[in-house]
């Protein structure tokens, strides 16, 4: 008898004693969420202080930069040219280049609004997954302006600039400008995330890392500029840029205000659960903390977090518990009128009714 025939035979052998598939634990799925039950989350938030909470922060915040991996510790100079100036009836904007870390340059458009004197506050903008960072300033396919807003992002740095707010936005490694020929010659929302986040890991660092320094070489950069007010920063994403915007402001205290737009959840209901790009992983995270913790590390400065009921990646109920894990945070230290929250009647996508003005009045 063959090893098939014998594997068949014993198939046959269970049928016939009633046993089915049905209750055989094959569902690695299941299996990651019973193992999340036991994780270790060794610095799981659990002050009842503000200074017990100031002495969390701190141990929380370095083991942060160890996990995503080492941060440059000697950064080279920035390097910056300004590529092109263009106007616009209620902004400029200027494309610019500077170097990153050595090696790599990162390229933002830097949106400034005219109605404004004297330094200006300034969000760093980070797109999501999609076309980069020309899409989330308004360029379209065919490399036009948009005259309305358009795609799940909508175009959010605009809405800043609107309310008197230059926004720098930053185009993300592996994104738009920033891929590699192989997939720049796919198409325009062909990302390198892999093999780029998996070569990361490979150096034992992560993308998180990567992308979350050039939102502070970005930081860097503003602090060159007389133009913009380098103590009023701020930093706002959606989804992966939510991700980015997250992680950047958790780890540099120079952010002042923060947006996450459709990421806030824990890691147990989105990227433990639900199929995600290789950029959202950070290894052995779940040994030490939650996405809410994360959250925590940036008050008592302001965060605000927004997700909608119908975002099918980041699941609601995630969100909610998400967001009431970092809000305690903000209690303990005081700060709970810094943190707030929407849920919008959509999907995954950018709303800003209420975030936009709330990070506005923060800066």
């Amino acid at each position: 008898m063959t090893r098939r025939e014998m594997g068949l035979a014993g198939m046959a052998a269970m049928v016939a004693d009633g046993d089915t598939m049905g209750d055989m634990r094959f569902d690695p799925v299941a299996y990651s969420r019973e193992r999340y039950k036991s994780a270790p989350l060794r610095l799981k938030f659990a002050a009842n202080t503000s200074a017990a909470a100031r002495a969390w922060q701190r141990k929380l915040r370095v083991k942060m930069r160890e996990l995503v991996g080492d941060l440059p510790e000697n950064a080279p100079a920035l390097r910056p040219r300004v590529l092109e100036t263009k106007d616009f009836p209620a902004y400029t904007r200027e494309k610019i280049v500077f170097t990153s870390r050595e090696g790599m340059e990162a390229l933002g458009y830097l949106l400034k609004p005219k109605a404004v004197a004297g330094a200006l506050p300034v969000m760093v903008c980070v797109p999501g997954h999609g076309r980069g960072v020309e899409d989330m300033i308004g360029i379209d396919d065919a490399g036009k302006q948009r005259t309305v807003p358009g795609g799940y992002q909508f175009d959010y740095p605009l809405q800043f600039v609107s309310r008197g707010i230059a926004a720098f936005a930053i185009e993300p490694l592996a994104f738009g400008y920033r891929r590699d020929p192989v997939n720049a010659a796919k198409s325009p929302t062909a990302n390198s995330c892999q093999p780029a986040a998996g070569a990361a890991l490979l150096f034992g660092e992560t993308m998180i890392g990567w992308r979350a320094y050039d939102v502070m070489r970005s930081i860097d950069y503003i602090e060159t500029r007389k133009d913009l007010d380098a103590k009023r920063v701020g930093c706002v994403g959606i989804s992966g840029g939510g991700t980015c915007a997250l992680f950047a402001s958790a780890l540099d205290m120079r952010i002042k205000a923060a947006m996450v737009s459709g990421y806030l959840c824990t890691f147990r209901d989105c990227i433990l659960s639900i199929s995600h790009c290789m950029d959202n992983y950070v290894p052995g995270i779940l040994k030490w903390a939650e996405m809410s913790d994360i959250a925590g590390l940036i008050a008592p400065r302001s965060l605000f977090v927004e997700s909608g009921e119908q975002d099918r990646i980041f699941p609601l109920a995630g969100f909610k518990e998400g967001y009431a894990g970092a809000k305690k945070i903000y209690d303990v230290l005081g700060a709970g009128d810094a943190i707030g929250m929407e849920i919008h009647p959509g999907g995954h996508q950018f709303s800003g009714v209420k975030g936009i003005p709330f990070i506005a009045a923060s800066l």
